[in-house]
């Protein structure tokens, strides 16, 4: 790895920056990695005690995605709770069918246009509302609406069972916002750490739908009744969440923490804001002329991030395309035989277990393999490629099909496959683009930073989950 003399750089409290004639570091490829979390001459960094932070970040990405995977993973319950609906369809309203045969799909859009949303309210709360308020705010909310659900789990709906959809929407609804506020603040957060530990953030969102995909195996193996699934399941949440309040308090009491948390000062607007450069906001030539702000400068951000922005939104407007409302719906060719394998647990393993553990080894190679590059062609072509995945899942047992009636992979084989290059492939370009994002900007915007890269994943996820439902009607 090369490295320029030192009175060629110019350090940042984020980033490495060379002075203007030089090649910058994002131009080279080889200068990823360590030297982008090195720190500024004569500045000692604390060590990570027995991997304390990682661990309390990789928990914290688990109780972030936890809430949502078990909404999503619960597909039995629901189908139990709204079948009242399609009982007497033929006799009532065709909007009865409609509820369950699509519900996967109202489920996607109730997650992910309140996100959006609140990620854009996220961003503006930046520098006006500290992120530990922000985030055990979202906790506490999230935690209230599992023991909502909890609840309701034990209630008999089947006298209001239109009612209980649309409670379920509105509570799927506000646990997506709170959950994005909770994850967007905290991602933001690592923009302040090494890259490791926003790595582990993203590593253990997979977990949590691995965790959330063998809790649904379990279940299904050690009880009929899937209402006492469902319970533990949104019990398993409430858990998780009460653990993730205590870890977060906890962060600060570290001294590798505390290091790396410690205040960065305000965010300026510039009236050349077009021309904003990492080296400008540490001017203080330009800082003079500066204008504090609560709103972090948006457009410098985009500016920088670009690129890796459209990484991002596509890579998973892809996979919400795909995953659920597509892959919890096909089929096992051979389920006319009647076995447990075939009908009960075909779905949880082949599209859950397999989609999430396959997610979770794709983020965890990135904390070992980091190419390629944030400006690298390579990324955007990468992801681009994804798209043929798409026809692959079409192309498989899913049902009911009306109009493509012809099924063209006939092994069980074939979707477990393009399930595992879906989550690789997921796991690993999405966490590449996300890690670099805050490091490519100064200090003072990473958190900010942090926030617009979750924008980008919610934007990919509204348009894959308001496409799916149309591909959905396709088939």
């Amino acid at each position: 790895m090369a490295f320029v003399p030192e009175d060629d750089e110019h350090h940042s409290a984020n980033s490495t920056y060379r002075a203007p004639g030089s090649p910058t570091w994002a131009e080279r490829e080889t200068l990823l990695g360590k030297q982008l979390d090195r720190p500024p001459p004569g500045l000692q960094r604390p060590e990570d005690r027995c991997h304390a932070a990682y661990a309390i970040f990789f928990s914290l990405g688990v109780g972030g995605m936890l809430p949502w995977n078990f909404f999503v993973t619960a597909k039995e319950y629901w189908a139990f709770k709204l079948r009242n609906c399609s009982s007497s369809a033929s006799r009532r309203d065709p909007e009865d069918s409609d509820i369950l045969n699509y519900f996967e799909s109202y489920l996607a859009i109730a997650s992910t246009v309140p996100s959006l949303l609140c990620l854009v309210a996220n961003f503006l709360l930046v520098n006006r509302v500290p992120v530990q308020v922000r985030v055990l705010a979202s906790l506490v909310v999230t935690l209230s609406i599992f023991v909502v659900m909890s609840v309701l789990v034990k209630v008999d709906t089947s006298s209001w069972t239109r009612g209980f959809f649309t409670v379920t929407i509105i509570c799927m609804a506000i646990v997506s916002g709170s959950a994005t506020i909770f994850n967007s603040s905290v991602f933001g957060l690592t923009g302040s750490f090494p890259m490791r530990n926003a790595q582990a953030l993203i590593s253990g969102g997979a977990m949590g739908g691995t965790i959330s995909a063998v809790a649904s195996l379990v279940d299904l193996a050690a009880s009929n009744d899937v209402r006492d699934s469902a319970l533990a399941f949104f019990l398993t949440a409430v858990v998780f969440l009460g653990l993730c309040m205590g870890l977060y308090l906890l962060l600060p009491r570290l001294e590798y923490a505390r290091y790396h948390m410690k205040s960065v000062g305000p965010v300026h607007v510039f009236s050349g804001e077009e021309g904003l450069t990492p080296d400008s906001l540490h001017s203080p030539l330009v800082a003079s002329k500066s204008v504090e702000s609560h709103t972090p400068p948006l457009r410098p951000i985009l500016k920088k991030t670009a690129g890796l922005g459209f990484c991002i939104i596509y890579l998973f407007f892809v996979t919400a395309l795909i995953f659920p409302a597509i892959s919890t719906n096909i089929e096992s060719l051979h389920k006319s035989s009647g076995s447990p394998w075939t009908t009960k647990f075909f779905v949880p393993l082949t599209t859950f277990l397999l989609l999430n553990f396959s997610d979770l080894c794709g983020r965890q190679i990135t904390a070992w393999i980091q190419l390629p590059g944030p400006n690298s062609k390579v990324l955007p072509v990468l992801s681009l490629l994804r798209t043929g995945l798409i026809p692959l899942f079409v192309l498989c047992n899913y049902q009911p099909r009306v109009h493509l009636t012809t099924v063209v992979f006939q092994s069980d084989i074939y979707p477990m496959l393009f399930t595992c290059l879906l989550g690789l492939s997921n796991g690993y370009l999405s966490t590449l683009a996300l890690i670099y994002g805050p490091k490519i900007v100064p200090r003072e915007l990473a958190e900010a930073t942090g926030v617009v890269m979750s924008f980008y994943i919610y934007v990919g996820l509204m348009l894959g989950s308001a496409c799916s439902a149309l591909l959905e009607h396709l088939i």
